[in-house]
């Protein structure tokens, strides 16, 4: 599994009603995108949430190196790239992966998502990786039960040292620490295929 992201930072007057037009009209293109475990449409609002800026942050989950290799490489980043320039898309390799225990009618599809918590730490020199990874994995397991949890990861970035955990939920304004985003869509076509529990 692969997690990546890549971030639009728009100016402050910006119109956010141009962000959810352009996934109310063309999020459903990845609904059954090969490869793609989960795409989290993601938005924040200067001001919303105790956000700072206005952006747009799409979160990808993959199943395969083959399905985020072409889209990167076709139609839908090119997109991205032609109206907005070319971002910087961060990636991690994955640790964990829990869904969450209610399974409602509508959760696997993703019509239930509504936020987003996002939070990235440094891990500090002389940490014990085997250790970090093992605790990684519990807090994601543990997470599962929460109320209102869709689903949850957690992540590494290898090059800088970054730890990355991520969650979807049920409903707006999530308690939790790390930045807040609005979720205008989830495409979902292989969440199913996600393996839950530890990726090693």
């Amino acid at each position: 599994m692969h997690a990546m992201q890549y971030e639009i930072t728009l100016p402050a007057d910006y119109d956010m009603g141009i962000i959810r037009n352009r996934v109310a009209t063309k999020g459903h293109l990845l609904d059954d995108y090969p490869g793609l475990g989960a795409k989290a449409y993601l938005m924040r609002e200067r001001g919303v949430d105790d956000s700072p800026v206005n952006q747009y942050a799409p979160f990808y989950l993959w199943n395969t190196p083959e399905g985020m290799n072409s889209f990167l490489w076709g139609p839908g980043f090119q997109g991205i790239v032609n109206d907005f320039g070319r971002p910087e898309v961060q990636h991690w390799t994955g640790l964990a992966y829990a869904e969450g225990s209610e399974r409602a009618e509508g959760a696997m599809t993703g019509a239930r998502a509504k936020s987003a918590i996002r939070r990235r730490s440094p891990i500090p020199a002389g940490t014990h990786l085997g250790g970090l990874a093992s605790e990684l994995a519990a807090e994601t397991r543990r997470l599962a039960d929460e109320p209102g949890l869709i689903y949850a990861t957690a992540a590494i970035d290898p090059r800088t040292w970054e730890v990355l955990r991520f969650s979807v939920w049920d409903h707006a304004s999530p308690k939790g620490q790390g930045d807040v985003f609005q979720v205008l869509h989830l495409s979902a076509p292989e969440r199913h295929l996600l393996p839950e529990g530890q990726q090693w």
